[in-house]
């Protein structure tokens, strides 16, 4: 087990950094830990990074925390803002857009009472446009958490968007 006495990291529970303490054997360096670490640490802070727990990641990896910064900009697996329990991504790419893309922005809006990369009122979802999702022969579509909807109609958005919890 690492020491780290000298750095607060209370803002990361104790939980994850004995998960990471664990891990950390079974990968070569602390730059490949970094992901899998950046990954607990959000799922802990209720779906998004702060910059204090950003830079509470990096103190416990001994990382300077521009480095955690900028992997946490670069995918988007990571959210440096407030999302929603249930993260919409609705894609707009040239088969979507040409299928009604447009209209089911227009429905999420409605439905969730926000504007993109907003959360609704009641902490339950937030979307965003997403340029491609690789699946453009059955546009059009969005990914709602890990689950693809395709073929999507302005009704049918609206059902899903009611049956999250």
């Amino acid at each position: 087990m690492t020491n780290h006495a000298t750095a607060d990291h209370s803002i990361l529970p104790e939980s994850v950094r004995t998960e990471i303490d664990a891990l950390r054997p079974r990968y070569p360096t602390t730059e490949a830990l970094l992901l899998p670490t950046l990954h607990r640490a959000q799922r802990a802070a209720g779906g998004w990074l702060s910059p204090e727990t950003i830079a509470a990641v990096a103190d416990f990896l001994e990382l300077p925390p521009a480095k955690v910064a900028a992997v946490v900009s670069f995918y988007d697996m990571f959210h440096d803002h407030p999302v929603g329990r249930h993260r919409i991504r609705l894609c707009t790419n040239l088969s979507c857009q040409l299928r009604g893309a447009e209209e089911l922005l227009e429905v999420l809006g409605e439905e969730l009472g926000v504007g993109e990369d907003e959360v609704s009122a009641d902490g339950r979802c937030s979307y965003v446009q997403f340029e491609c999702l690789g699946s453009c022969d059955t546009a059009p579509m969005m990914m709602v958490d890990d689950e693809y909807h395709e073929n999507l109609t302005p009704e049918r958005v609206r059902q899903i968007v009611r049956a999250l919890d």
